[in-house]
């Protein structure tokens, strides 16, 4: 049922000519939302269309930065933009950053979970990784970090051990 309070929500929320919510909401370098009117760090374009390359080339900047929740936005949008044979490959790459995000964010249980699920989507493309993805490189790389995490936390994972490698030559 439509409530009045829905409709209150949803006018204040900025939607596209389709409905669809839009990323406008200021973010901290961890992707958490801010207050409207706050300074945040850029964002990626909802309307954003790369080439898998481009993808892969500003997803790793992002990685690079510490940002792997606007990595994970730059891989979101190579997944929902990707043929039909790839769409799990960038569905488990913007698994594997949002992954990371949790790490980032101190969530020691979501983390693990993610790795593990973007290791096993990932894991598909093994015997022809496509883009010069890193596949064995990132199962392996997801699945040592999710069983260290699910040992011994994240305390004592320094930040620098969160920046995978994506691509095989790179």
């Amino acid at each position: 049922m439509d409530t009045a309070a829905d409709r209150d929500r949803d006018r204040d929320r900025d939607r596209d000519g389709a409905g669809r919510a839009r990323n406008a909401r200021p973010r901290d370098e961890l992707g958490r939302p801010l207050p409207r009117g706050a300074q945040g760090v850029p964002t990626t374009p909802d309307d954003l269309r790369l080439t898998p390359d481009e993808a892969l080339a500003q997803a790793q900047e992002l990685l690079d930065q510490g940002r792997a929740f606007h990595a994970h936005e730059v891989l979101e949008g190579a997944w929902k933009a990707a043929p039909d044979p790839e769409r799990e490959l960038w569905r488990g790459l913007a698994q594997l950053a949002v992954g990371l995000t949790h790490a980032r964010r101190g969530n020691a249980t979501g983390a693990p979970r993610l790795l593990g699920r973007a290791a096993d989507r990932i894991e598909a493309y093994a015997a022809a990784p496509p883009h010069d993805v890193d596949v064995p490189g990132l199962v392996a790389w997801s699945r040592a970090l999710a069983a260290r995490i699910e040992r011994d936390g994240l305390d004592g994972v320094d930040p620098d051990a969160l920046t995978p490698r994506l691509r095989a030559h790179g």
